[in-house]
């Protein structure tokens, strides 16, 4: 499984931003695709994750601001981010899981300035 991000950038404070993540290769129809934020010097943290039947999870922190979506399991997921903090500013990887397969994709940089 490959995974192509996009959509991270600078913007302002307030301001909103959307990622996208396709994954291609050989997908499976039940999988779970996310995405996780780091900042240098921290772990790796949960931002949104999706199932291929649509349930969603967010961290606390991007609760209310941010939303993950997808159409179908074969279909890239997105990522809304609106409200956005210097908080969020870090680098955005998305994830792809199915049983015990995991994959990451290349990291898009997110800069929120203040």
């Amino acid at each position: 499984v490959q995974l192509q991000a996009s959509g991270g950038g600078l913007v302002q404070a307030g301001g909103s931003l959307k990622l996208s993540c396709a994954a291609s290769g050989d997908t499976f129809s039940i999988n779970i695709m996310g995405w996780y934020r780091q900042t240098p010097g921290k772990q790796r943290e949960l931002v949104a994750t999706i199932t291929s039947g649509g349930i969603t999870n967010y961290a606390d922190s991007v609760k209310g601001r941010f939303t993950i979506s997808r159409d179908n399991y074969k279909t890239p997921v997105y990522l809304q981010m609106n409200s956005l903090k210097p908080d969020d500013t870090a680098v955005y990887f998305c994830n792809y899981r199915s049983g015990y397969l995991d994959y990451w994709g290349q990291g898009t940089q997110v800069t929120v300035s203040s």
